[in-house]
């Protein structure tokens, strides 16, 4: 299944931040029945029209940070951009509780977070956009302080939009190169992939339908039938036929070499905006 279903009747989610990311997942959160009810939702935001579209959706929207952290007694996500971190985690210091706290913002350490919310338990997550349509790719790293419970809460929530997977902290530079950096190159790829079917004759409409649900398709078989995504491939490739060729002219433009690159540079590229020595980075990590 893509979601542990974390079973608490009348859990209590807040948002602090109701941007487009929480939006995804306040939705996630109530089709999946992770929640039951709207109101079991609360959310903060400085933006009046995003406290009002929430608001519409049923959802208990304020502008009071402190107020969000009152009513959610079971996780509190934050929903912020990395500038603004330090301010919201002395907003829910401040306001106490027992809630799990959940962040989201990118490249902030668990350290950061902990040293800012003294005592309280808290998790780091990476997701990445299609969160937004449901198909989330997010790795997820527990805090010193944070238990089991902490951890089934989280695969819920984020399982509710998609894949969550636990991994040590130190690898999440390594999830941001490949899943949170990864649909822009899936997207290059699409592209590519159309623009090779408008130059065999085929309109642009259908070779980009065509190309975005091949990927689609190959992505799903990849996920259900737990096979080498090579046999896949060898399953495709009959000989001297016509996808052979292609993985040929593939193989001859570098097509494996430069994705493997590209992981490495964006996951480079993440620590270096986390702070991570470049000695660290050369020495430690090879990069």
């Amino acid at each position: 299944p893509k979601f542990a279903l974390y079973s608490h009747e009348n859990m209590q989610v807040g948002f602090l931040g109701a941007g487009m990311m929480a939006s995804a997942l306040m939705g996630g959160l109530l089709d999946k029945k992770v929640v039951d009810q709207p109101s079991q939702i609360s959310c903060s935001d400085v933006w009046e029209p995003a406290r009002e579209a929430a608001a519409a959706k049923g959802y208990a929207a304020t502008e009071s940070n402190a107020e969000v952290c009152k009513r959610g007694t079971d996780a509190i996500i934050l929903a912020v951009k990395p500038n603004i971190i330090s301010s919201v985690c002395a907003d829910v210091s401040n306001a106490g509780g027992d809630a799990v706290i959940i962040s989201i913002a990118a490249g902030v350490k668990l350290s950061v977070l902990e040293a800012a919310m003294p005592g309280r338990r808290v998790v780091r997550v990476m997701p990445n956009t299609p969160c937004l349509v449901g198909e989330a790719a997010s790795g997820f790293a527990l805090g010193s302080l944070a238990n089991d419970k902490d951890r089934e809460i989280v695969k819920s929530i984020f399982g509710s939009v998609g894949l969550a997977l636990e991994v040590k902290e130190e690898l999440l530079d390594a999830v941001t190169g490949v899943s949170g950096s990864g649909p822009a190159y899936v997207f290059q790829f699409i592209e590519a992939l159309s623009d090779g079917g408008v130059r065999a004759g085929l309109p642009r409409n259908i070779a980009t339908q065509l190309a975005a649900q091949t990927v689609k398709g190959a992505a799903e078989m990849v996920l259900s039938t737990g096979k080498h995504p090579g046999l896949l491939k060898d399953g495709v490739t009959s000989p001297g036929g016509t996808t052979i060729a292609g993985v040929e002219a593939l193989e001859n433009g570098g097509f494996r070499s430069a994705t493997i690159s590209a992981v490495k540079a964006a996951t480079k590229r993440s620590m270096q905006l986390g702070g991570t020595s470049e000695k660290d980075i050369a020495n430690k990590y090879n990069l």
